[in-house]
């Protein structure tokens, strides 16, 4: 199933930093930004992450809710969180599974050759469980935290 906008979402369930079960069916009614990343407290994802803290109040004042997806477990999130005071949800998809079906884990290029990995992406979601935007591939991960919120604020 391909990420379209204007269709609806694939529906996941994922656990969070508590092992809580964390179903997007249960974001009905919230905007939510769905965004996948590499690797816990690596620089660029730290610096993404850290750009959605510092902005946290104006995406919350929009009325939406971020997740944080990547292949991390538990403790590796909760140490995350912790470090950076992340005040949004962190989520594990150690089988990929979610990330693939989000076209998130696919060939990429890095250091000028094919791999396998996760593709730094975001998917906004919309009220009604549907995609309101795809930004495929993120290139400056600093930068991206601003873009969504001007899209979020734009709505």
């Amino acid at each position: 199933m391909a990420i379209e906008e204007g269709k609806a979402a694939p529906p996941f369930t994922l656990q969070d930093t508590d092992g809580n079960s964390v179903a997007l069916e249960d974001q009905r009614g919230k905007h939510v930004v769905v965004y996948f990343y590499p690797k816990d407290d690596t620089p660029g994802c730290t610096k993404e992450a850290c750009g959605f803290r510092d902005l946290w109040g104006d995406i919350q004042d929009a009325g939406a809710v971020v997740f944080g997806v990547s292949p991390d477990g538990e403790t590796s999130h909760r140490k995350f969180v912790d470090k950076y005071d992340l005040p949004f949800t962190l989520l594990s998809d150690p089988d990929r599974e979610m990330m693939s079906t989000y076209q998130a884990y696919g060939e990429k290029m890095m250091y000028g050759k094919k791999r396998m990995g996760v593709i730094r992406s975001t998917v906004w979601i919309g009220p009604d469980g549907n995609v309101v935007k795809h930004w495929r591939r993120v290139p400056k991960a600093a930068d991206h935290p601003q873009k969504v919120l001007e899209a979020l604020q734009g709505a």
